[in-house]
């Protein structure tokens, strides 16, 4: 992909619905959707002067944000609460996931969600994101299976909580959608090996944050960007104390909280 040189200012981390609208939008007489559970990875590199993230582009025949370039993620599955990881999440980040969780909040579900974003990344990009096991676990699920045949299992405690979204109500899809991040350091394998994904996302790339902003992106995931940016430029200690932004919907008004 080709890349422009000039620097990009990064958008305030604001979210404006009235900018992403244009598609999808259900009949003012009908009830809203009720949000999926969703979860979303962020991979950040730093091999290079300035970190990159691993971006793609939704196909063209996708009913929800198509032709936008987003993160790896996708829909919560059942199994993704019951099947094992090396290591589970680390208290700070289980306890946010936990705050204003729908339904009934459970560290079952928490733990699933990023076990999501795991699962959706290995298959829609190919890399498989883990600690090395010897002998591969065993589970029913065949996706799950999938990854686990490459002798690796989820290393929950190196994943780190940014971001919290709801899809607005006017929607016809509505996802609860949690941001993650993780290093590229937990890839195993060649970061640039995409061959076993699924095609659900083309032109995979790893981008400068700047970089990105020049894309077709929804308008939440270049507030997801601006608040990522900000995180990244902050020392460890200060990124674990971060607020994480919760951006949801009061009737038709966005409310921007944080967890």
């Amino acid at each position: 992909m080709a890349t422009k040189n000039k620097k990009q200012t990064a958008p305030s981390a604001t979210f404006d619905p009235k900018q992403s609208r244009g598609q999808e939008y259900k009949n003012d007489k009908t009830a809203a959707v009720r949000p999926k559970e969703a979860a979303t990875l962020i991979i950040v590199r730093r091999d290079a002067a300035k970190p990159r993230i691993l971006m793609g582009k939704r196909a063209a025949g996708h009913k929800f944000m198509p032709n936008k370039f987003v993160f790896p993620g996708g829909r919560m599955d059942a199994a993704d609460s019951r099947v094992k990881a090396h290591k589970g999440l680390r208290a700070p980040v289980e306890r946010r996931l936990l705050d204003r969780m729908r339904g009934t909040p459970s560290a079952n579900k928490a733990r699933g969600l990023a076990m999501a974003a795991i699962r959706e990344t290995f298959e829609e990009t190919g890399l498989v994101i883990g600690k090395k096991v010897s002998e591969p676990l065993q589970t029913k699920n065949p996706e799950w299976q999938a990854y686990y045949n490459e002798h690796v299992a989820p290393d929950l405690s190196s994943v780190d909580f940014i971001a919290r979204a709801i899809t607005p109500p006017y929607r016809t899809r509505r996802f609860d959608t949690r941001f993650f991040t993780i290093e590229a350091d937990q890839i195993r394998g060649d970061l640039h090996d995409t061959d076993r994904a699924s095609g659900e996302l083309l032109e995979l790339h790893w981008l400068e944050i700047n970089e990105a902003y020049d894309l077709d992106l929804p308008n939440i995931t270049r507030m997801i960007l601006g608040e990522l940016d900000e995180r990244l430029a902050l020392p460890k200690p200060q990124q674990a104390k971060r607020p994480v932004p919760f951006v949801h919907f009061r009737g038709a008004n966005p409310v921007r909280d944080t967890l």
